[in-house]
């Protein structure tokens, strides 16, 4: 698993941007993937998460309503679509993947197996 986030940048609050993460391996469909975020000075926290056959989704309440996470098996892509979006979600955001969908352990970020680099959001008020 090589896992590559992409899609940040600078948006103004109540802006949309969406993220994405590619996998260069050839074993995405087995995995379930999720995006975790990390704010200066803050420890990383769930975001969302969705299972490998993508029937299946979580997310953080902070994030409930405005964020859509996807994914495009044919495509080795998991996306966020972020809406309405707030200075409070300015973080770097990083993308997962693990071969177990638990819905205790997605939230915990040392519960997740593979990891991509970051890709910073800022919102601007």
């Amino acid at each position: 698993v090589q896992l590559q986030a992409s899609g940040g940048g600078l948006v103004q609050a109540g802006g949309s941007l969406r993220l994405s993460c590619a996998d260069s391996g050839r074993s995405f469909s087995r995995y379930a993937m999720g995006w975790f975020r990390q704010a200066p000075g803050k420890e990383r926290e769930f975001v969302a998460a969705i299972s490998s056959s993508g029937a299946t989704t979580s997310y953080a309440d902070s994030v409930k309503g405005r964020f859509t996470i996807s994914r495009d098996n044919a495509k080795n892509t998991v996306y966020l679509q972020m809406s309405s979006l707030k200075p409070e979600d300015t973080a770097v955001y990083y993308c997962a993947a693990d071969e177990t969908y638990n819905f205790i352990r997605i939230r915990i970020a040392s519960m997740w197996a593979y990891w991509g680099q970051g890709t910073l959001v800022t919102v601007s008020s």
